[in-house]
Formats: C-alpha cells, structure tokens, sequence
C-alpha cells in the first residue's frame, strides 16, 4: 500500500536527531514536492498526539523561526522542547540555524 503524504512526511520527521532541526521546504524537497511545503507544514499540525510521537518541534522555517510554535500548548512548549535538546532559540528562532540545520536530502 501506498503511503500517504502526510506518512512520508512523519517518516521523515522520526529520523530527525535530537538537538537537530529541519525546514518545511527541506522535507518537501526530499519528497520531490518542492512546492509542498505548506503541506508538510499540515501534517506537522496534524501530528499532535500521534503515537508513536512525531517530533514536530524539530520543524522550523526555512529561516530557522519558530512558525509552528502556536499549534503547541501553550506555544512556549516548542522552545522548550528544542532547548531540551541543546538547541539554542532566542526571540522565536533557532541561533546558528546552520549549525543545527539536518537535511534529509544529504542525509537519508
């Protein structure tokens, strides 16, 4: 059977490492929907609750800012979960984005 996008998606998600992050567009791209970065951006939203867990707070823009941040209760929870990690976030962005930043092109 065929998996859905929103499967690919969290597939990809799972392997994220801890105390890294990922973009929406680098997801998108590593599944050929360049352009599906909004959707990815869905199925994080959809995430909530899934077992096993979905690491969706590893999930940043391309920037590296916070956007998904207030689709967690409360929104503070994001930060918190990435500073967990030892990710640095400061104003709502992760600090040395570079640093930080998995590719799931290069790296699956």
């Amino acid at each position: 059977m065929e998996q859905s996008f929103y499967d690919q998606v969290y597939e990809i998600v799972k392997l994220i490492p801890k105390g890294r992050v990922t973009s929406y567009v680098a997801i998108a791209r590593s599944l050929g929907a360049a352009k599906s970065s909004r959707m990815v951006g869905y199925a994080m939203n959809n995430a909530h609750g899934m077992h096993p867990p979905v690491p969706a707070h590893r999930v940043v823009n391309a920037k590296g800012l916070l956007t998904g941040r207030f689709h967690f209760s409360p929104p503070e929870l994001m930060e918190q979960l990435l500073q967990n990690e030892g990710v640095e976030v400061e104003d709502g962005q992760v600090k040395n984005f570079k640093t930080y930043f998995w590719d799931p092109a290069e790296e699956l």
